[in-house]
């Protein structure tokens, strides 16, 4: 999108965000869920972080609430009554109390002491009280200024009228928070939305006396203006509230350390459906006073306290396109791209429909408005379809049987279930297929291979574009001078590029192998594979003639894994690959034991072990120079039988002489030798 549109976008969400914050605030008729409202709000806020120039007066950056109704008198709140800043995520928390602590100059890892209590979904109000008498009540308003509400807050029996405890402030103004139980809605529920509307609606009701009908409570969480209060933290101040006569949240607790905070998010999360009254969340407060005065206020929220959302499991979006997506093993998945949404804190566009059958299962279309569902890093998912909101016009999707590359695809036929995979597949004729090309090249620079700082997969896909790679091997022949002029880059960044890929051409033989991308290879088998290859040039002497059975006598090596290798070995295009990459590369030297305890001993398992898993097991006899071997041969040494042992194997053993030992045997072995 070009300047004017984006423009465009960023005041067309500013007048809509203008519209529901209207109808949400001042009529307490909301047009769209919460989730929506706060999915635009980020939105707006988003676009005007990566917009410098994006700016508007109504944007909820700079706003709070709505302007007071008109049908109530005004006043100014003596201190601004701030909304919170939300967080959603561990990610969200821990870099909220990093914020602090690079505010107030401490050590990152600071246990910093929370004051914690829910979030209850009502309506803010400050009660003024001079000399223990409620003199007025506000409504939060625009944060700055609210309505005078004073007669209908005076309606709410939570509300003491007068204070006579020595020792409460001269002038004070407590804040909380205006809600209705679920039990008393369902008295009222044809006449409201939800219980929110009840108390946001009583609340402005123009006589006191029809507020006095709906059940209204009231809890007491902070204070604003407060004279001759004398606190140090704010956990004394709830007990306060409390000894004036206040109701207090039973659930506020003070907690350190962040994986408590999300232990007790959690806990409280799986209880809401307890409670009987609507709570979106906890709120997190700096429990040490001194500390938040020094921390002070941003434009519209406190620096020491803040939101923690509970997850929004589930909303729903529009589909606006299925696109199909390759992976490096050459699986077609299909992603619907969606109207942007929030789903648990977390703005979602693309939402996985898994494969072709989960497609024509739940008949999923293209227009369709779809309940879409995220739980807790899991991708987001399309889970069900609103029928009732699906198009006259809409039409089957029919899933492409071509790959985007254009090679017919296949549903590989699996000979344990006796059926077809569900996943459609590009076949794998190598690096023929540009997508899946692609994915084999992020993978050979992720983490658990190459391991290359500053080349990540959006940078693959930008040196892609630019046909700066097609091979892996190319990573180790680009060209700096030309990435150093591209936008975003520099001699610096391309240079530290340049140190990273060097750095990346040291690498163990295991990596190198799991790097290579080979399906059904994954880190533990490419571990195995190398101790029987042993070197790069074992590697290399690998090719189509190669005896793939003898990979079968390696444990954890089945008929599924030597397929898999027969076919990767048999391309030429990836024995080139190989060649070429060895050229670059240094394999490191082997961590391995060599000279242990169990060296040229070698062990087969079968049967059930106590207590012990097989693969600490395995990892025993590894540390100590053994082998593992998943054939019983004159090569076996000992054969560990546990509990239920395969009959086979045990009388095989005793055919060829090998040492049959139970698991104490073992034990002692190793303590032993």
């Amino acid at each position: 999108m070009n300047k004017k549109e984006i423009k465009e976008l960023y005041l067309n969400n500013i007048k809509l965000y203008q519209k529901y914050n209207k109808n949400y605030f001042e009529k307490s008729k909301p047009l769209v869920s919460d989730s929506e409202f706060d999915n635009l709000k980020i939105k707006i806020i988003e676009l005007e972080k990566k917009y410098k120039y994006l700016e508007s007066k109504h944007s909820p950056s700079k706003n709070i609430g709505f302007k007071p109704s008109k049908n109530f008198k005004k006043s100014l709140h003596r201190v601004k009554m701030l909304s919170l800043s939300n967080v959603f995520s561990r990610d969200d928390v821990a870099n909220f109390e990093k914020k602090i602590c690079n505010f107030l100059n401490l050590k990152h890892g600071t246990k910093i002491e929370y004051s914690v209590e829910p979030k209850i979904d009502g309506i803010s109000a400050s009660l003024n009280y001079k000399n223990g008498i409620l003199i007025s009540g506000l409504s939060r308003g625009d944060g700055t200024e609210g309505e005078l509400i004073t007669e209908n807050l005076k309606t709410i029996k939570d509300i003491p009228k007068k204070i006579n405890i020595k020792g409460f402030p001269n002038d004070i103004d407590i804040r909380g928070e205006v809600f209705i139980t679920n039990k008393d809605f369902q008295k009222i529920k044809n006449d409201f939305a939800n219980p929110r509307n009840a108390a946001s609606g009583s609340l402005r009701q123009k006589n006191p006396n029809e507020t006095k009908k709906i059940p209204l409570k009231f809890i007491a969480y902070n204070y604003g203006y407060a004279e001759g209060l004398k606190i140090n933290k704010q956990s004394e101040f709830l007990k306060k509230l409390n000894e004036w006569g206040f109701k207090v949240s039973k659930f506020n607790k003070i907690i350190s350390g962040i994986d408590d905070l999300l232990s007790n998010h959690a806990d409280i999360e799986n209880k809401r459906n307890e409670l009987d009254y609507d709570v979106d969340g906890l709120v997190y407060k700096i429990n040490s006073i001194d500390l938040q005065n020094r921390l002070g206020f941003l434009s519209n929220a406190p620096r020491w306290a803040t939101a923690h959302k509970f997850s929004a499991v589930t909303s729903f979006s529009k589909i606006l396109n299925i696109e199909i997506q390759v992976g490096r093993t050459g699986a077609l998945t299909p992603v619907a791209k969606i109207e942007p949404i929030n789903v648990g804190g977390v703005i979602v566009s693309n939402a996985s429909l898994h494969n072709e059958d989960e497609i024509k299962r739940k008949d999923i279309r293209i227009g369709d408005t779809v309940k879409i569902e995220r739980a807790g890093d899991v991708i987001p998912h399309v889970i069900s379809v609103d029928l009732k909101r699906r198009s006259k016009n809409s039409e089957k999707y029919i899933f492409p049987k071509k790959c985007p590359c254009g090679f017919e695809t296949i549903k590989e036929f699996n000979n344990i279930t006796k059926k077809f995979d569900a996943v459609r597949r590009c076949p794998d004729r190598g690096f023929e297929c540009d997508k899946m090309a692609k994915e084999k090249i992020k993978h050979f620079i992720s983490k658990d291979a190459l391991n290359i700082d500053g080349l990540g997969k959006k940078v693959v896909e930008k040196f892609w574009n630019l046909k700066l790679i097609r091979l892996p091997q190319d990573i180790f022949n680009l060209n700096y001078e030309k990435i150093s002029k591209l936008d975003g880059w520099g001699k610096l960044s391309a240079a530290n590029l340049k140190y990273a890929i060097e750095k990346s051409k040291e690498i163990s033989l295991e990596r190198l192998i799991f790097s290579l991308g080979i399906r059904h290879i994954g880190q533990e088998n490419a571990k195995l594979l190398s101790y029987n290859i042993k070197s790069i040039d074992g590697l290399l002497k690998i090719d189509a003639n190669f005896r793939f059975n003898n990979f079968l006598n390696i444990d954890g090596i089945g008929e599924t894994q030597i397929n898999s290798l027969k076919k990767f070995f048999s391309q030429d295009i990836n024995l080139k690959i190989i060649r070429e990459i060895a050229k670059y590369i240094k394999i490191s030297k082997s961590t391995e034991n060599k000279d242990g305890k169990f060296k040229n001993i070698n062990f087969m398992f079968t049967g059930k072990l106590d207590g012990i898993s097989r693969a600490e097991a395995k990892s025993m006899i590894e540390k100590n120079s053994g082998k593992i071997i998943s054939t019983v041969t004159n090569k076996l040494n000992y054969l560990i039988s546990g509990e239920k042992p395969t009959n086979k194997k045990i009388e095989k053993a005793k055919e060829l002489n090998i040492k049959i030992i139970n698991q104490k045997d073992f034990i002692k072995l190793l303590n032993k030798i």
